[in-house]
This record gives structure tokens, sequence and C-alpha cells, in this order.
């Protein structure tokens, strides 16, 4: 029988990831990847039950894993959530920013605050926190991706906010890219499209509450409205997040990678 390759089988042992937003949806699935691929990982989010549980079955799959239960609109917490994770593992290897959920509506009814809470944990809490771990993952030459959304390349008119803060991550992603060359880190984005988390739940369950389809039905319509292939799971996000990451990603530089069923349709 051929010799099996370890890294093939784990291709992060070894190694330290940090997951924002990793109580639930795409942020969780990531984290539990990364782990059955090897990492030790730090889940961090606001809501401490909810990811006590997730490095619960963090640690059930064999690895190691901490929590830090922290709002990074708040200045100072990309610096908190970074010491939190040497302190716990001794480095960082990968940095997932996928905190950071904004607000849809009807542009005139939107406020400056609004607006502001949009920016503050998206954008800014990511930009603080990378550039806290940036020495650390330059060290180790290590991975940041970050995950945005397909709407920062075609926002809609329910979604300004979430639109400009997308789009500003993305030239973001592209600008540190130019840094990572120089410093032997691998930066990229993936956008997700519709993707079957709670919150796409939610969202259908409101369109059902006035059309009486099932929830079923009301996917498929939005499958046939949008043209695409399917609803997206979390899964799809955290399987595209762990290859980017690895030795086999390596190439990746700088990419926006739409994850979105053929949503997306413009060059």
């Amino acid at each position: 029988m051929p010799e099996t390759n370890p890294t093939s089988l784990f291709p992060h042992a070894g190694k330290v990831a940090l997951v924002t937003g990793a109580s639930r949806g795409i942020g969780r699935a990531i984290a539990l990847q990364l782990a059955r691929d090897g990492a030790d990982v730090m889940v961090t989010a606001r809501d401490q039950a909810l990811l006590e549980a997730a490095a619960s079955e963090i640690r059930s799959l064999g690895r190691r894993a901490n929590i830090c239960a922290v709002d990074l609109r708040e200045p100072a917490a990309g610096t908190h959530v970074v010491g939190a994770t040497l302190s716990a593992f001794g480095a960082i290897d990968i940095l997932v920013n996928n905190a950071g959920a904004t607000k849809r509506g009807d542009f005139l009814t939107l406020t400056d605050e609004d607006w502001s809470d949009g920016f503050a944990l998206k954008l800014h809490g990511a930009v603080r926190l990378t550039r806290a771990a940036w020495p650390h993952l330059k060290s180790r030459c290590g991975s940041v991706v970050n995950i945005i959304g397909v709407g920062g390349r075609t926002p809609g008119a329910e979604f300004t906010i979430g639109g400009s803060v997308n789009g500003a991550l993305m030239s973001f992603t592209k600008a540190l890219a130019d840094v990572g060359v120089r410093d032997g880190v691998q930066v990229n984005a993936i956008n997700p499209g519709y993707i079957r988390t709670a919150r796409f739940v939610a969202r259908m369950q409101r369109r059902i509450a006035g059309t009486g389809e099932s929830l079923d039905q009301a996917e498929q319509a939005v499958v046939a409205a949008e043209n695409i292939v399917r609803i997206g799971e979390a899964e799809d996000i955290a399987q595209l997040v762990s290859f980017v990451a690895s030795s086999r990603g390596r190439f990746l530089q700088g990419s926006l990678i739409d994850a979105d069923g053929g949503q997306t349709k413009t060059v």
C-alpha cells in the first residue's frame, strides 16, 4: 500500500487558528473544519455560552480550544484577543476575520448610528485585529482569510451599509496582500453568497409569513430568482477556508473568491 502523507490528512497540524464570529454559522463551521484538519483554535465572539459549546466540540475532535468573549467593536479588543491567543497557544498561524453583520433597510431610514455600527465591527474590528496579529503571523509565515460577502460586488438598495462595508474590506484585502508579499503573510478573502445559516433561515421565515410558502419553496424561489445552483452550507465556506490557508492554497494572494453558487454575474 502507498504510504499515507500525514500532511494531506491534517494540513493544519501544529498550527494555531484564530476565528472571529465563531459562536455560530459560518464562523463556527470554519473553526470546526480547521480543528478537523489539525489546528488548535481560539474562538471569539460576544456570546460566551455559545463559544463554550463550540470549544467543547473542537476538543471532542482531539484539538485544543480556548474562548475569548469580546466585542470587537471596542478599540482595545483586537489587542486583547491576540494576547489571549498567545497566552493560550504561544502563536498565531491563521487569522479568519468573519465577525460582523450589517443592518439592512431603506437607505432613508438608516441612521448615522447604523452606519457607524456596520463599519465598527466588520471593518474596523478586522483591521485592528489583523494589525495586532500581524507580527505573529509574519514570524510564522501565516495566513489571513477575510470572510466578506458578494454584496460588496453587487450591492442592492436594501444593502447600502453592507455593500459599502464589504467593498471596503475587499479593498483592504487587496492592499494588505501587497504588504503580505513583503512580509511573507498570505492574505485572501472569500465572498459567500446565500448560506443556510440561522440568519438566512430567519429571512426566509419572514418571507413565508407573507406568502404562505413552505421554507423549502421559499429557498427554491431564491435559487430560481438568483439563477444559482443551490443554497450554500456553512461547511462549503469552511472547507474553502481550510484549503486557502493550507500549503496547497499558498499561491493564492490577494484573491477575492466568490463562493456563491453563481450569484455574482459581473466580471
